[in-house]
Formats: structure tokens, C-alpha cells, sequence
């Protein structure tokens, strides 16, 4: 009877000392009651010997995984396959139900080919063993009986290697059920076969040609349409893009005309929203002043004001925190004033002392005149406070090109000072230096200019001013809203939240 046990698939556990094998029954003793293996593992790795030989003694635990029989190719499956190093995981002989065979208990599975078992996703099934095949219990205790152990029998795989383990064993230690899914899922995404890789490439322009994208959305509108479905808005209908800073909620319409003077514009401008800012003549700039300085708005508050504004814009187009910081003060910006003797050139001090105070080097050029305005006395009294230097002659001017040169030269009525050879030499001078060019409240169109400026700041209101003078710049003096109404404009403030905002010409 222990003939029918041959070629038998089976584990032995002997225990901590010697650990687990499997392999295949090749002999059966019952005189010495030894049982041999052939092409062993041992704890999953496959041995340096070809067989190995057991004592019933040194057997603490004795499973059987397959049982050979005639056309039955796929009980318990193949020894590679049922991953021989899970302990508890196999065929377990015992009694059935109905006394005539024995229950073996094997995994399967429900979801993978036939050819290729998977551990995944593995349930029971019941399996009846015919009598022939059946192991008496009698048999398998004189099997299991002790005896004494033999420590020759023992073997040390000391010179294992990864090079002589199964490809499809893992260690009793691992988590066999987990490996086997992740081994599972490697011959899934990279069992195919080389051959069948083709070897030209994917062709994704032609495959991209052949969706039409046009006919598909065509498709989908008519049938919105006869459907009465708008799941993407009407048919042709471009839904609404909105910025950053607008509002998606429906709110009043926008009006963009806020500004309108008593007589036509010569020339309009824009701001960034989008706001109407008309121009207005030198007569009516003048009388908006005359009127605002009557209601409070000296002189002397609208020269802070223009000085400040215009020291904000120049700190700008100096570089800002990118160039006026504490890490640069070996890179102090030079800024050359140029100013004239009236209220144009007062204004231009109070800017040069504003940006003095923010450590630029500033050189203001003054000529010279028995008398001078009161406004210019006193802003130069508070400019020799500052750090500025004070020239009067074009020979002090710097020879060496400026970072940004502001123009206060030109005035709206005294034209006769253009004759003056001090102010065709400031011009000489401004237009070698090949500085950029700031002008403060420039003369309009009909006046000519001596410097040709990249940028111009207009006050309150712009004047219709020339391509000559740049880019127009609008900054806000302070003048009330009544204070324009009296004189007959209908304003509203298009400045938002700044002093100094750029126009755009219509």
C-alpha cells in the first residue's frame, strides 16, 4: 500500500530545528520507516541535493499536496504553482461525510485561465479521493510514530543564494498571500511575450485625424436641440470669461463715460478699466485751479501733492523695491532735475526733495535770476535740507548718462525763456545724455518742446498733449468733486485706488 504514495507531492514540517520540505514521494520504507523526496525544498528553496531521506521520528507534520492519478493533471496543482513554501495552505487528508473517501481541501481559482492558477483569489473545494487512493489512518500513524532522532540525518543550507531560489517560491516567513498577488500581477502586466511587441511605433497623428472633433460637437447641439436640453448653454452661444477681479454676480450696467466737460474734447483717453478721461483745454486746467485754490487748495498744498505723485511715478520707473532696497546702496539712482523760474519748476523741487528723501541722488538744475517766486524760495529752503545737490551752470551737470531725467523747463505762458542760452543748453545737454525722459505737467500740442519725453504727468485733468510728450500719466492733486462741478465738468474720480494711473489715447 505504501506504493500508492509514490510520485506524491507532499510538505513535511520537522519541526523549528530543520524547518519545511516539500517534494516528491520517491521511496517508502516500512521496515526503517524513513520516507524520501526527490528534487526537495527546503523553507522555498530548492536544495543542493537531489533527494533527501526523513525519519518518521523527526516528522512533526505531514502534508499532502497532490496526489497523483491517471487524467487528473490539475488536483492541488503543480507543486511550482501551489507555491510549496505556505505552510497550512494544501491538501489536508481526513474523513468525509459519507465514510467512503477522504475530504481533500485544495485551493483554486474562480477568476484566472486555467493555465495559470492564481493564489489571489483562492476558495475551498471539495474534492472526493477514491478509496484506491485513500491513506489508512492506521498507516499514517505508524508513519508518524517517533522514533529516535537522528542528528546525522540534519542538515545547514548555509550557501544558499539568490540565484538557486524558485522563481515562484517565497520564504514561510513572508507573507506568502501577498507576494503571490504581487507576483500575480507582474505576470499579468509583463508576462507577454517579446514576440508579440510590434516593433513600429504608434501612429498618433493619424489617429488623432480620424476624430472629428467639429462633426461630433455638431452632432451633440442637434440633439440638444431636438431634445430642449442645455447641458453646455444654447447652440453658438461662447459662455462669459471673467478676470481675477471681476465680479461674476449681474450688477448695474457699467458707464465709462463718468466725465463730461462743457465743451468737445480735442482729444480723449482711457484708462485701464476702460473710463472716459477727456481733455480739456488750458483755459478751463487754468480756471479749475483758480477755483480750487479759492475753496482752500493753495499753492503750497497743490505743489505737495504734484511733488509726491510725481516722486511716486519717478520711484517707479527707477525699478521700485527691485532697485531702491537696503541691498543696493552701492547702486543709488541719479535723477537730473531740470526746472525753470516759475510755478513749473516749483513744482519740480518738491519732487526732488520727496525722492532725496528716498536716498536717490538727485541734481537739481536752477538757473539763476536776480528775483525768484515766492513758491520756488521756499521749496528751495527745504530742498538745502536734503542730501540734493543745487547747480546752476550746465557745465555741472553730470557727463555721464542719468538713470532718469524730469523735465520742468517749459511753461504755458512764458515762452519767451525757450530764447534764453541757458535753456538751449539744458536741451543740448538732456538730448546727448540719452536719458529717459520724465515731463511734469507739459505744455499742450500747440506749444513746441525742446526734449522729447518718454513719459508726461498731468494734473487733475489732462490737456490735449502731443505725441511728443509720450506716455500720459494722470495724477490726482486733491480737487474736490464740487469743486469741478462749479466750473461745469460732471466728474467722477477715475484714479480708483492710486494717485498716479496711466491713459491710454482712444
Amino acid at each position: 500500500m505504501a506504493t500508492d504514495w509514490l510520485g506524491s507531492i507532499v510538505s513535511i514540517n520537522c519541526g523549528e530545528s530543520l524547518g519545511v520540505y516539500q517534494g516528491r514521494v520517491s521511496a517508502v520504507d516500512q521496515v526503517s520507516q524513513t520516507i524520501s523526496l526527490t528534487r526537495p525544498f527546503h523553507n522555498g528553496v530548492k536544495c543542493l541535493v537531489p533527494e533527501v531521506t526523513f525519519r518518521a521520528g523527526d516528522i512533526t507534520e505531514l502534508k499532502i499536496l497532490e496526489i497523483p492519478g491517471p487524467g487528473d493533471s490539475r488536483q492541488c496543482g503543480d507543486l511550482q504553482q501551489t507555491e510549496m513554501g505556505i505552510p497550512g495552505v494544501g491538501c489536508q487528508v481526513g474523513p468525509s461525510q459519507n465514510g467512503t473517501g477522504k475530504v481533500l481541501k485544495k485551493p483554486v481559482s474562480s477568476s484566472a485561465p486555467q493555465n495559470i492558477p492564481r493564489r489571489t483569489d483562492m476558495k475551498n473545494q471539495d474534492i472526493i479521493i477514491s478509496p484506491q487512493q485513500q491513506c489508512s489512518k492506521s498507516y499514517m500513524d505508524r508513519h508518524m510514530e517517533t522514533l529516535t532522532q537522528s542528528k546525522g540525518f540534519r542538515r545547514r543550507h548555509n550557501s544558499w543564494s539568490s540565484s538557486s531560489r524558485h522563481p515562484n517560491q517565497v520564504t514561510p516567513k513572508k507573507s506568502g498571500l501577498k507576494n503571490g498577488q504581487m507576483k500575480s500581477k507582474d505576470d499579468e502586466c509583463f508576462g507577454d511575450d517579446i514576440d508579440e511587441i510590434p516593433d513600429t511605433d504608434f501612429d498618433f497623428e493619424g489617429n488623432l485625424a480620424l476624430f472629428d472633433k467639429a462633426a461630433v460637437f455638431e452632432e451633440i447641439e442637434t440633439y440638444e436641440r431636438r431634445s430642449g436640453t442645455r447641458s453646455r448653454g444654447t447652440p453658438n452661444e461662447k459662455p462669459a470669461r471673467y478676470r481675477h477681479d471681476e465680479n461674476i454676480l449681474e450688477s448695474e450696467p457699467i458707464v465709462y463715460r463718468r466725465i463730461v466737460v462743457p465743451q468737445n474734447a480735442n482729444k480723449e483717453f482711457c484708462t485701464d478699466s476702460g473710463l472716459v478721461v477727456p481733455s480739456v483745454s488750458y483755459e478751463l486746467h487754468k480756471k479749475l485751479l483758480s477755483v480750487a485754490e479759492k475753496h482752500g487748495l493753495t499753492l503750497e498744498r497743490r505743489l505737495e501733492m504734484t511733488g509726491v505723485c510725481a516722486s511716486q511715478m519717478a520711484l517707479s520707473l527707477l525699478g521700485g523695491p527691485n532697485r531702491l532696497n537696503p541691498k543696493n546702496v552701492h547702486q543709488r539712482p541719479t535723477v537730473a532735475l531740470l526746472c525753470g523760474p516759475h510755478v513749473k519748476g516749483a513744482q519740480g523741487i518738491s519732487c526732488g526733495r520727496h525722492l532725496s528723501n528716498h536716498d536717490v541722488h538727485v541734481i537739481l538744475f536752477l538757473p539763476n535770476f536776480v528775483k525768484m517766486l515766492e513758491s520756488i524760495t521756499n521749496e528751495l529752503n527745504l530742498f538745502s535740507k536734503t542730501q540734493g545737490q543745487q547747480v546752476s551752470s550746465v557745465k555741472d551737470l553730470p557727463d555721464t548718462p542719468v538713470d532718469l531725467v524730469i523735465n520742468c523747463l517749459d511753461c504755458h505762458e512764458n515762452a519767451f525763456l525757450r530764447d534764453q542760452p541757458w535753456y538751449k543748453a539744458v536741451v543740448d545737454w538732456a538730448n546727448q545724455n540719452r536719458a529717459p525722459v520724465l515731463s511734469i505737467d507739459p505744455p499742450i500740442n500747440e506749444m513746441e518742446q525742446g526734449i522729447d519725453a518718454k513719459w508726461s504727468l498731468a494734473l487733475g485733468l489732462p490737456l490735449p498733449l502731443g505725441e511728443r510728450a509720450g506716455r500720459v500719466y494722470l495724477c490726482d492733486i486733491g480737487i474736490p468733486q464740487k469743486v469741478f462741478q462749479e466750473v461745469g465738468i460732471n466728474y467722477h474720480s477715475p484714479f480708483g485706488c492710486k494717485f498716479v494711473i496711466p491713459l491710454h489715447s482712444t
